[in-house]
């Protein structure tokens, strides 16, 4: 494959189906607001039936990320695996048609393409209930040869679910690191971090240049409630660290050096994205240049995009308010 990119993510490749939902109706369907839970087919074909206004967009953390770099004028490609069934011949031709890459077609496969059923409650929080089909097999032996360029390799914690995706992340990261460049990873969530702690604290120390997290994701990766000190645990390993911390200044650690990105509190319309868009500016920031301290500003402005609107993809053209803050 000769295309080079500037950016490549690994991960689930998951359509995001969204729907509003009033607290009682995740207290009546055993719910837990707030967070990402996984969950069997049966389940997921329940609450698929269950959703009303549904909107359905090519999703997964990853993807969602790409495609706010991709918006910001990068090259981008996204490796993630679907079913040739309707889903996934829609998540494939809309990734396509944004402007990201999506160097497999739907696959031959027998599990259908994984779906999160994202249901966003009347104060913004959102509630994943995600469905891990074709898309949590991916393999090493499925992640092309596309490195050769170097530039900036994104991978996403979810992806560990399953053996091969471990197995994928290393290699992928070898290889972009034998080509010169980057590589970074986002926790995903506190679950997540928790059923994996020995394979992250050993990919971070190993094979990542820059890990991005939330505060409960750094703190049970580290099991300490002290926040500062899973920061400075992480920072001894990794070349850069960040910690976005819900609407409170966002902290960037590199060696010795502490930086903040402050944050404006605003009326949250839908939590979905926020994470994912705050990594879009940070990592556009980082692969196009620019300091540390300005792409967590960047990052700021994607996050305060996203939330501000339905959906976890921008709306607004994101380089003008960059403009608008200063950015350049």
């Amino acid at each position: 494959m000769n295309q080079t990119y500037d950016v490549i993510g690994i991960g689930n490749a998951i359509v995001d189906v969204i729907s509003p939902a009033p607290d009682t109706f995740l207290d009546q369907m055993g719910i837990e607001k707030g967070i990402m839970q996984l969950i069997e087919r049966e389940r997921a074909e329940l609450l698929y039936a269950s959703m009303s206004e549904r909107v359905e967009a090519p999703g997964g953390s990853v993807a969602n990320t790409l495609a706010g770099i991709g918006a910001l004028g990068l090259s981008t490609a996204f490796i993630g695996k679907v079913k040739d069934d309707a889903l996934g011949r829609f998540y494939a031709q809309t990734m396509e048609a944004s402007g990201t890459a999506f160097p497999y077609p739907p696959q031959a496969v027998d599990l259908p393409t994984s779906r999160s059923m994202i249901f966003v409650s009347p104060d913004g929080e959102r509630s994943m209930n995600t469905y891990l089909g074709a898309g949590a097999d991916i393999s090493s032996s499925e992640v092309p040869d596309m490195f050769d360029g170097g530039g900036l390799l994104f991978l996403e914690g979810y992806l560990f679910d399953k053996p091969e995706g471990k197995t994928a992340f290393a290699e992928a990261a070898a290889k972009m690191k034998a080509a010169g460049g980057r590589s970074a990873i986002t926790l995903s969530d506190p679950f997540c971090a928790d059923r994996h702690r020995d394979d992250f604290l050993r990919l971070i120390a190993d094979g990542m240049d820059i890990a991005i997290g939330n505060a409960a994701e750094w703190t049970t990766l580290y099991e300490t409630d002290d926040l500062d000190r899973a920061i400075g645990k992480a920072a001894e390993v990794c070349d850069v660290v960040v910690c976005t911390r819900s609407g409170e200044d966002v902290w960037v650690r590199s060696g010795d050096t502490r930086l903040t990105a402050p944050v404006t509190p605003t009326q949250v319309v839908d939590a979905t994205g926020a994470g994912d868009q705050f990594a879009a500016g940070f990592l556009y920031g980082v692969a196009s240049g620019r300091d540390l301290e300005t792409a967590a500003r960047m990052g700021v402005v994607c996050a305060h995009e996203v939330i501000g609107h339905f959906g976890p993809r921008p709306q607004e053209n994101v380089a003008a308010l960059f403009a608008a803050h200063g950015l350049t």
